[in-house]
């Protein structure tokens, strides 16, 4: 009877042990999935809105990239009457592109690169809580390691669920222009060109000569619609 139980307990150790490895390592795998999808989407160091025009070497999976002029270049900011409560920004995650809308009328359609599927772009309705003329990006890691000094015209947004420290924006974009494809951590990369456009299109409104704009009541954020 011993060795019969001895038997049992040596094929159930045999089938079990295999099951619990297999249960634990995918614990742990998504775990670590969940842990990566939470990574704020642009993690940003600072919010002075400010150029470092010091700073001109960024890195990008792996390579170091040269800064643009236009991603350090000081300019004076166009005075701006009071934006129109009626702009709205629409984000397609599927087919990869912005469009920015006054009422039904069309202001711009661009393509643009969302997150990746383990760094996704959160779906949802959102207003832009603060503008910047450029911050300075740092985070990832491995093969997506990025540390991307003057970020330029950047615009983070917010709701309830997603709060604005999470770091979840629209900016322009120098170290790839592989717009139509999934290439961020989770922000909307734009066009650099465009993306100085809807920054001083969209509110909150910039005062002449400032680097940053946090939204209030009074100088609201514009409404900025993602979905598939």
């Amino acid at each position: 009877m011993k060795i019969k139980m001895l038997k049992i307990n040596r094929r159930f150790f045999i089938i079990a042990l295999p099951i619990a490895f297999i249960i634990i390592s995918l614990l742990v795998y998504f775990q670590t999935d969940s842990k990566i999808g939470n990574i704020s989407g642009c993690q940003p160091i600072g919010f002075s809105g400010e150029i470092d025009i010091n700073d001109r070497v960024a890195i990008f999976e792996g390579k170091e990239i040269g800064l643009p002029r236009m991603a350090y270049e000081i300019k004076e900011s166009p005075v701006l009457g009071i934006s129109s409560q009626k702009r709205w920004i629409e984000v397609d995650l599927s087919d990869q592109k912005l469009l920015a809308w006054e009422g039904n009328d069309l202001f711009l359609e661009t393509p643009v690169s969302t997150g990746l599927p383990w760094w996704p772009t959160p779906e949802g309705e959102y207003r832009i809580w603060i503008k910047l003329r450029a911050t300075k990006m740092e985070g990832g890691s491995g093969k997506y390691y990025y540390y991307l000094p003057n970020v330029p015209y950047v615009m983070f947004f917010e709701n309830a669920q997603i709060p604005g420290w999470k770091g979840y924006g629209l900016h322009g974009t120098y170290w790839h222009d592989d717009f139509g494809t999934q290439r961020s951590h989770g922000c909307v990369n734009l066009p650099t060109s465009v993306a100085e456009k809807l920054y001083h299109w969209v509110g909150p409104v910039l005062s002449d000569g400032k680097w940053v704009v946090k939204a209030s009541n009074e100088n609201p954020g514009t409404k900025v619609i993602i979905h598939q």
